[in-house]
């Protein structure tokens, strides 16, 4: 993608706040790389607000500089971030106390088959996330028909399904690398068929899907490990116990990576949940979990991904933390960014 269609801009200079991921000029239509928000958290079972992190993540970035010792000149790629459909955040806005009384009733022992009122707000929130995963998979279909690479920016970590199902009709065999605190692995957790617990069971429905590596992995139940046993390899996970085993007795980063690398697939779908990462880094996530990444091996990873060879067809960044809470926009913010120049180099955009 060529500057020159655009005025001058410099990549050195003050960080513009025109609107625009990191200020910078190119439009949805000109860009190679979209990033389409996502703000939607109905179905969180702990703390909300990460329907507002597209807008917080939006509004930070604009203090990011552009080099990226990876690949300095990636942001002549060409990236523009769809800001957050205001008639779906209103939406999210007016379901989540519904479903927030809802969980309430079940976590104080309420029976659901006894109570008519909860089963109404019960199928009218599995309505509306269904068609939120409708919408999600027509609008990330419509950017790949125009031959952009996508990035999704949530909300809650049910948002990619959508975009998983429109990458799964134009793509026969691809693994998908979650870094993660959790599976995600439960079957319509807490009755929400979509729900955030509930991605990675609904994904592998799709046959296209031939591995998932979960990586971090640290907070899960008994049900999710018996489910990964089922599948019989196609779940590999790399648990953050073993990670940090490895790493106290010798082991290093480099040589977690390559096994990491040599689990996966060619092409690959990264599914980045931030509670992966420490929680020092994402403090206001929707259900933090001591552990994790540090944000250079996350990077580091990564990179060594497409280094390997690795063609990443889409992504995910899902569970930060929402306006105004400006530190978790701005890890947020870093890694959308570093996220979409690797697919950039991945794809030989650049």
């Amino acid at each position: 993608m060529s500057q020159g269609s655009h005025p001058p801009f410099d990549p050195n200079g003050v960080g513009l706040n025109n609107g625009h991921f990191i200020g910078l000029p190119y439009t949805e239509e000109d860009a190679q790389i979209v990033l389409l928000s996502a703000p939607w958290d109905v179905t969180v079972s702990y703390a909300d607000g990460t329907a507002r992190a597209p807008e917080n993540i939006l509004k930070a970035s604009t203090q990011l500089d552009l080099y990226d010792p990876f690949l300095p000149d990636a942001w002549k790629m060409g990236l523009y971030m769809r800001p957050a459909d205001e008639a779906w955040l209103a939406k999210n806005d007016s379901l989540r106390p519904l479903a927030k009384t809802y969980i309430d009733f079940l976590e104080e022992g309420g029976k659901l088959e006894d109570d008519a009122h909860m089963q109404a707000h019960l199928a009218e929130i599995n309505i509306a996330c269904d068609s939120f995963r409708y919408e999600v998979k027509a609008q990330t279909a419509a950017l790949l028909d125009q031959g952009k690479k996508v990035g999704l920016i949530g909300g809650e970590h049910s948002v990619p399904l959508g975009f998983l199902q429109a990458l799964a009709e134009r793509h026969q065999d691809f693994g998908i690398l979650q870094i993660d605190a959790h599976f995600d692995l439960r079957k319509a957790y807490e009755g929400f068929t979509y729900s955030h617990a509930s991605i990675f069971y609904n994904a592998l429905q799709l046959p296209q899907i031939s591995k998932l590596v979960p990586l971090g992995i640290r907070d899960y139940c008994h049900e999710e490990v018996e489910f990964v046993a089922d599948q019989k390899g196609r779940i590999h996970p790399f648990y953050d116990h073993d990670i940090h085993t490895t790493l106290f007795t010798g082991g290093n980063w480099h040589q977690l990576c390559r096994a990491i690398s040599d689990a996966l697939p060619r092409q690959i779908y990264i599914s980045f949940d931030i509670d992966g990462l420490r929680p020092d880094l994402c403090p206001q996530t929707g259900t933090p979990v001591p552990g994790g990444l540090q944000f250079e091996q996350a990077i580091y990873l990564l990179h060594h991904l497409v280094t390997a060879g690795h063609q990443i067809i889409g992504f995910d960044l899902c569970e930060v933390g929402g306006t105004p809470h400006e530190w978790d926009g701005n890890v947020g913010a870093r890694l959308a960014y570093r996220l979409a120049n690797l697919m950039g180099k991945s794809n030989h955009l650049i």
